[in-house]
């Protein structure tokens, strides 16, 4: 079992900034993939960006390419989101997730959510 607690949310205006992170325990940080996915009001969760495990590998959904950035810190066992230029769309529950690499095909675990709220 993989447990991923977030932190960071917020309210920000718009063309503010947040950072989110994400900090895992109970298995080996650099055997997952880790990802961030947002879920809307309505809406059904989206991906937004993830991370290999070795720490290369970044993947960005085009509506965030270029404002935010993925990266991790396999000795703290954290991951982090640095959302720049923020849109009222990015409004939304913000999830970390692992995927085992080489194992699974789909998300194995999830955190609780951080709320991201972008005010025009």
């Amino acid at each position: 079992q993989v447990q991923l607690v977030e932190s960071g949310g917020g309210l920000v205006q718009v063309g503010g900034s947040l950072r989110l992170s994400c900090v895992a325990s109970g298995r080996t940080f650099s055997n997952f993939e880790m990802g961030w996915f947002r879920q809307a009001p309505g809406k059904e969760r989206a991906f937004v960006a993830s991370i290999r495990g070795s720490g290369g590998g970044q993947v960005y959904a085009a509506s965030v390419k270029g404002r935010f950035t993925i990266s991790r810190d396999n000795a703290k066992n954290m991951v982090t989101l640095q959302m720049n230029s923020l849109k009222p769309e990015d409004t939304a529950v913000y999830y970390c997730a692992a995927r085992t690499e080489y194992v699974s095909i789909k998300y194995d675990y999830w955190g609780q959510g951080t709320q991201v709220t972008v005010s025009s």
